[in-house]
């Protein structure tokens, strides 16, 4: 199938044109960018210089123009929130599949979500949308939608050690405290003084504290996974680094529960799974080793003193945050292998 990336200028865009470019069973031949219309993707993009990105020019980024397009049978949409409901208005009547990596159809609940990102541009969509981790939704997505909202970094960093131990009663939902640490390109290209070098070297803050946006869709999607509306305590942080999430989540157990029966109920959610890693209780996930890949590591431990399970989890915030995830949906709906073009 012939796919296209529309805004590919972004961090996430590049990895994802070079994913795509590196896909042996899809063939990348649409990019769009407003900003770099007309440009060669390998002059842009210097880090995929060679024949398959030489042959590659960006087009620009008009929905009309897109929409009017029959070579290409699925779209992705690397789009700031806000923009990419302008062109899912513009494809989905084409009846072509499109996987979006913004947060505009990630939330079911409308008022949910015009609580933490404003104003939605197409609600009537919401219904032909599903939020998709691979790992954690049913199957049946792929008969049932029409557009499918890739998770986002932080989501994907909680929810994956999380939601399956709510689902299988072996935490409680009270008082979960969940604290997150993001590399600066989770905040995208962009030039703003506070992520210029000099300021985030040898420095690390909390931000977004109490109203983060991607509180809308984790605890959306853990109160559906607990059968029972679910809040969390989110804290996230700015890390002096270029890529990763690492996540610290603070749960009650429940009464009974003990690692051996957390790691019973994970082993059980993710048993075949090719992108869920299972550390030994004690051992905990580090961000340099998931760099670059699709996988998610996760861990446990157990605190007799407080009761509580500690769950840690890293993953890299473009590839499993972002794009990898992206590909890894598209795979799974097209019917190819899970990891084509992410082994």
């Amino acid at each position: 199938m012939n796919v296209g990336v529309v805004g590919a200028s972004g961090y996430s865009g590049e990895v994802l044109v070079k994913l795509l470019l590196g896909h042996p069973q899809v063939q990348l031949t649409a990019v769009t960018s407003r900003q770099h219309a007309g440009k060669p993707v390998a002059a842009v993009i210097p880090a995929l210089r060679g024949p398959a990105a030489d042959a590659l020019k960006f087009s620009d980024s008009d929905p009309a123009a897109l929409a009017a397009r029959k070579d290409v049978g699925l779209w992705f949409l690397a789009l700031p929130h806000g923009a990419a409901a302008d062109f899912a208005k513009a494809l989905v009547p084409t009846g072509v599949k499109i996987v979006d990596l913004s947060a505009d159809f990630r939330v079911a609940d409308l008022a949910t979500y015009e609580k933490y990102y404003g104003t939605h541009h197409a609600p009537g969509l919401l219904p032909a949308a599903r939020f998709v981790l691979p790992e954690l939704t049913d199957p049946k997505w792929k008969s049932e939608i029409k557009l499918a909202a890739a998770p986002g970094c932080y989501p994907t960093g909680t929810l994956v050690p999380l939601a399956p131990l709510l689902k299988a009663g072996v935490v409680a939902r009270d008082h979960i405290v969940v604290n997150s640490f993001s590399g600066v390109s989770g905040a995208g290209k962009k030039a703003e003084e506070q992520y210029l070098f000099v300021e985030r070297a040898e420095s690390a803050k909390a931000y977004g504290l109490t109203k983060h946006r991607h509180l809308a869709e984790i605890e959306e999607q853990l109160s559906l996974a607990a059968g029972a509306k679910t809040i969390v305590q989110f804290n996230p942080h700015l890390a002096p680094m270029r890529r990763g999430i690492a996540t610290t989540i603070t749960v009650p157990a429940a009464k009974g529960a003990t690692v051996d029966s957390l790691y019973a109920a994970w082993r059980a959610a993710y048993a075949g799974r090719l992108f869920v890693a299972i550390l030994p209780a004690g051992e905990t996930p580090d961000t340099a080793h998931v760099t670059g890949t699709n996988r998610v590591d996760i861990s446990a431990v157990h605190d007799a003193r407080t009761g509580n399970f500690v769950l840690t989890s890293a993953l890299d915030n473009l590839v499993k945050g972002a794009s990898g995830q992206a590909v890894q949906i598209m795979n799974l709906w097209l019917g190819l292998p899970e990891n084509a073009g992410l082994a």
